[in-house]
């Protein structure tokens, strides 16, 4: 099997201090969490960012000062969401393309999430695809359930998203697809043959998911945007946690850990500068 990469979540849209003191929100504390990840083993940082109540924001000057703390200390790859928040605009979601980053978010469908919805639409979609593309970004295809696989194949179709194509499969959270061992299955099945993928099992599966994609030779995500619990009653103090736990266990089931470098040759990446530049053309 390829080395395991990890991909670190340290916050998400989702999580507050009322679920965890713990979860990072500023961007030093958000900063910080993603260095002591990588110095756990992780290669790449899934980067959502807060204001300073604490709100969902895609103020570029806010990433922008994430990503600068994170490239002081050290070289990982840094995977900016293009969803922020439930109610986000689509140009606030295109504009992160601005910040050059090296791979950046693709939600590849509609969905009830939670108590709300997730709007992604093909037109959307169609824009955001060829706004990576554009920008040489590698887009992280996030499927939460089989159908988004599909959408994001018609759209490949379609010259606007390039093979070997990188899924990040999302289990169990509500309204999408329920994270069980024979639904990962059934995506991995689902892709096309000499893609990549990763894999997120949402609260309590979170552990259970990690663990079958490294045997089945996929790639896993850990974090507080994912789960806040490290094991059953016990909240995690650090995303490092999750981190250490992964690398270990992948040393017991004899599969080594890839570096930054290490990801960007298996996932094909360029290494981008990571600094604003301009709008569209």
């Amino acid at each position: 099997m390829e080395k395991l990469i990890i991909t670190v979540a340290p916050t998400g849209a989702q999580t507050t201090r009322e679920h965890t003191p713990h979860v990072p929100l500023s961007p030093k504390e958000i900063a910080d969490s993603i260095y002591e990840s990588w110095k756990a083993g992780a290669a790449i940082g899934h980067v959502h960012v807060r204001d300073v109540m604490g709100e969902n924001t895609m103020d570029l000057d806010v990433y922008q000062e994430v990503i600068d703390r994170v490239k002081e200390q050290c070289d990982i790859i840094l995977n900016l969401t293009t969803a922020g928040g439930l109610v986000t605009t689509e140009e606030e979601r295109l504009r992160v393309c601005e910040l050059n980053p090296e791979m950046a978010t693709f939600d590849a469908g509609s969905m009830n999430f939670g108590s709300g919805v997730f709007y992604n639409t093909p037109a959307f979609l169609e824009k955001l695809a060829s706004e990576t593309q554009r920008r040489n970004i590698r887009p992280e295809i996030e499927a939460f359930d089989v159908g988004m696989i599909d959408n994001a194949l018609r759209i490949a179709k379609k010259g606007l998203l390039e093979a070997p194509y990188h899924f990040q499969f999302v289990l169990g959270v509500a309204g999408g697809m329920p994270a069980t061992p024979k639904n990962l299955m059934h995506m991995v099945d689902s892709i096309p043959e000499g893609s990549t993928w990763s894999a997120i099992g949402a609260s309590r599966h979170q552990l259970t998911i990690n663990t079958m994609s490294i045997l089945l030779g996929g790639h896993v995500r850990v974090g507080m945007e994912d789960s806040v619990y490290f094991r059953k009653g016990e909240l995690a103090r650090t995303n490092a946690q999750f981190v250490t736990r992964i690398a270990e266990l992948a040393k017991t089931l004899g599969r080594e850990v890839a570096t930054p470098d290490e990801a960007r040759q298996i996932l094909k990446l360029q290494k981008n500068s990571m600094k604003r530049v301009g709008g569209k053309a």
